[in-house]
């Protein structure tokens, strides 16, 4: 009878709590590129709008073939919208700037890419290579800012190789590496 009425008060807690109880933990995916793995933790507590939408993308499989199409040695690396031969896909619409959550584009952080309007990000992120904090709300020339909603938390060595490589101009492209660097995968951890 005694683990019963214990049970009844586990059980009890555990609705309570609800749904959300042990689910706290913010989302983890795994970036599979041609130079290596990237792990990644999405800052959905901070950028819930922002981290949905890249989740989205993730398991609709969109990031699988796209290539790393511009990267800045002491800048920031950026894909997510591209395939082998700057070929352009096809993205959802567009969200909300969330530049105005507190975070920082420091080292390894990984932030949405967008167009000068604020609100024109869709599937591009750039992962930074240094600290850029020039691209924080508060810090932007354009007052806007560019949204962080995660970081690296494995494999900046990975980011380091593909922000050495050598690039070179493409049309209106410029930045663009001279081999295709391609995200094969991103997946949920």
């Amino acid at each position: 009878m005694r683990k019963l009425s214990l049970l009844g008060c586990v059980l009890g807690a555990l609705w309570a709590f609800g749904p959300s109880f042990g689910q706290d933990k913010n989302p983890v995916v795994v970036m599979d590129t041609s130079y290596g793995k990237i792990t990644i933790e999405l800052f959905a507590d901070k950028a819930p709008i922002t981290a949905k939408n890249f989740l989205q993308y993730v398991d609709d499989k969109f990031y699988d073939g796209t290539i790393f199409h511009r990267v800045i040695a002491d800048f920031m690396i950026q894909g997510g919208g591209m395939e082998p031969g700057l070929k352009e896909k096809k993205t959802r619409g567009t969200i909300k700037n969330e530049s105005s959550n507190g975070l920082s584009n420091e080292r390894g952080t990984i932030a949405m890419a967008r167009l000068p309007q604020p609100d024109s990000a869709s599937s591009q992120f750039f992962i930074n290579v240094v600290h850029n904090k020039g691209l924080d709300r508060a810090n932007a020339k354009d007052k806007v800012g560019y949204a962080v909603f995660g970081k690296v938390l494995d494999g900046m060595d990975v980011v380091d190789k593909i922000r050495r490589v050598d690039t070179s101009t493409q049309g209106d492209h410029g930045n663009v590496p001279m081999q295709d660097i391609i995200i094969r995968s991103v997946r949920r951890k």
